[in-house]
């Protein structure tokens, strides 16, 4: 007896315990879904012609961009039918998220012909100061023979700069300085455009003395191809670069992760690429000369080959913040995608909306948890008091656990989920009853109420593993096979019925045991357990 009154007192001190923790220390809850606390959907369909049989393949990049741009850690993304449907709950910057989302375009590796500022110069070229920002790539096994070669960009406030031992240095302007780079061709009349052909690409002549004219000379989607030369700008709209036909494509990535730089305290972006056609196609080729990293029209870098690169593995270091770190490191490793995607609905569910559901939800519960209180109660009498404090235990754990994996593993509650946890709060209580019919029958036999907890339940037990096996099996069948909200359903059921055995274990038996050691809580009159069991003549 002396065990199980450990057990119990442990159970409880921890659940409880955890559960003030949680509330007080940590301070954790539980991440509401985008059902419950508002939001964005948006929905992506492949264009027309696109090859479906990739369209899974899509499902993981794209929901590592919806975790990268909107600060989710678990957005439910999934696919349904032939398109692929992303929920992003409590997303603040949707604009920028669609556009994360729709960057479908290949990841491609272009080498820099020339560039210019965007838009024409608000100040004198011949006053504005000289400097560089460099980001240079550290090859893992090689040692430079000469040494690295900086691109200069005059008329562009650039800053200091270090250039390391190896690879790749990456000159990237400062924003809203402007240059007098040379012009990608031979300017004619002034805000006038001569377009012309290279290479079976239209481009066409800079005007406004050197500049991109706010893009009007920005080469268009559709004859933006990757055997063309083409003029793109940066993503910070501050310079244009003349770009060739494409030397290699983001497949070649096999990862990239943005991470500190022990030794310097900065911010780095770790590429390993899967062959080694990055040191035949581009470093190679193209030392001491720019090549640009572009994606969806759009120059997301543009580094300086230095001499030396025969590895796979390779580091960008330099004047990176955290955020353009992660940036580009998203941009390599997840920039290609298998197929392009139009977005065909985008829809926000506002906060309010999302409350009321919630509130819906808990009213729902409060109401269900009351008649099942009062039901067992009415049955089981003193033992129902054990069922009350057994589905207190169960949602304190419960609310500790789901915060838990929302701070550590990005999960959310969804409605589809509060639903879940309703159901099983059945599954739960019908572990109490089994056990306590099982007592019926122990009883009836003529045993002692002490003498029936034991045998009574070992058997009810096993009927308990059993009813929750097929429970669990359920649960996993359909957050295997379904999506979306059945999914969520799904988890929250699987959940809860894992609790139910471990409580069905380390509270239920034990309590009801210490109930039965003690004679005047047995034939309490009209509410003991001996009235609980409705057996006549019943001993402690």
């Amino acid at each position: 007896m002396r065990s199980k009154v450990i057990m119990l007192t442990v159970t409880v001190v921890v659940i409880v315990g955890w559960f003030l923790s949680t509330i007080f220390i940590t301070g954790n809850r539980p991440a509401l879904g985008l059902d419950l606390q508002g939001g964005t959907s948006i929905v992506l369909a492949p264009v027309k012609g696109s090859d479906l049989s990739t369209l899974d393949a899509a499902v993981p990049i794209i929901r590592a961009r919806a975790s990268a741009c909107a600060g989710q850690s678990e957005p439910n993304v999934s696919r349904q039918g032939n398109t692929i449907v992303i929920d992003m709950p409590g997303a603040k910057n949707v604009a920028r998220c669609q556009s994360v989302l729709s960057e479908t375009a290949e990841l491609r590796f272009r080498p820099v012909q020339n560039q210019v500022p965007y838009a024409c110069a608000t100040t004198s070229p011949t006053t504005a100061a000289i400097g560089h920002t460099t980001t240079t790539v550290h090859g893992a096994t090689t040692t430079p023979t000469t040494k690295p070669v900086t691109t200069t960009t005059r008329g562009r406030a650039l800053g200091a700069e270090h250039i390391d031992t190896q690879l790749i240095t990456a000159t990237r302007p400062a924003a809203g300085t402007p240059t007098t780079a040379k012009a990608a061709t031979t300017p004619t009349t002034r805000h006038a455009t001569t377009p012309t052909t290279v290479k079976g690409a239209t481009t066409t002549t800079v005007p406004c003395q050197g500049t991109c004219d706010n893009g009007k000379v920005v080469t268009t989607r559709d004859q933006d191809k990757a055997d063309a030369t083409v003029v793109l700008p940066d993503r910070q709209r501050t310079t244009c670069y003349l770009l060739g036909p494409t030397v290699l494509t983001g497949k070649n990535v096999g990862s990239a992760d943005a991470t500190i730089d022990p030794s310097t305290a900065s911010w780095i972006v770790q590429v390993n690429f899967k062959t080694n056609e990055f040191v035949t196609k581009v470093a190679q080729p193209f030392v001491n000369k720019q090549v640009a990293i572009v994606l969806d029209q759009e120059v997301i870098s543009a580094p300086t080959i230095n001499p030396g690169i025969t590895g796979k593995a390779v580091q960008i270091t330099g004047n990176f913040s955290e955020k353009d770190a992660r940036s580009l490191a998203l941009v390599l490793k997840y920039g290609a995608l298998p197929l392009q995607f139009v977005t065909q609905t985008s829809a926000t569910i506002s906060p309010s909306l999302g409350k009321d559901q919630l509130r819906a939800g808990i009213v729902a519960g409060v109401i269900g948890l009351a008649l099942v209180a009062l039901y067992m109660i009415f049955f089981y009498r003193l033992l129902g008091l054990v069922v009350w404090v057994g589905l207190g235990l169960t949602g304190l754990t419960f609310f500790s656990l789901v915060s838990f994996l929302s701070d550590h593993s990005g999960l959310t509650l969804t409605l589809a989920g509060v639903t879940g946890i309703i159901v099983s709060v059945g599954i739960t209580v019908d572990s109490y009853v089994v056990y306590f019919e099982r007592l019926k029958d122990e009883v009836r036999t003529g045993k002692t109420v002490r003498s029936s907890i034991d045998s009574g339940f070992r058997r009810a037990f096993r009927t308990i593993i059993a009813a929750d096996l097929v429970s669990l099996i359920g649960a996993f069948v359909l957050h295997w096979l379904a999506a979306g909200s059945v999914k969520d359903f799904a988890y929250f059921l699987g959940l809860s019925t894992l609790l139910d055995l471990i409580l069905a274990y380390c509270f239920m038996y034990p309590a009801v045991a210490l109930l039965a050691r003690r004679p005047a809580l047995v034939r309490m009159r009209g509410f003991g357990v001996a009235a609980g069991l409705d057996v006549a003549g019943v001993t402690a």
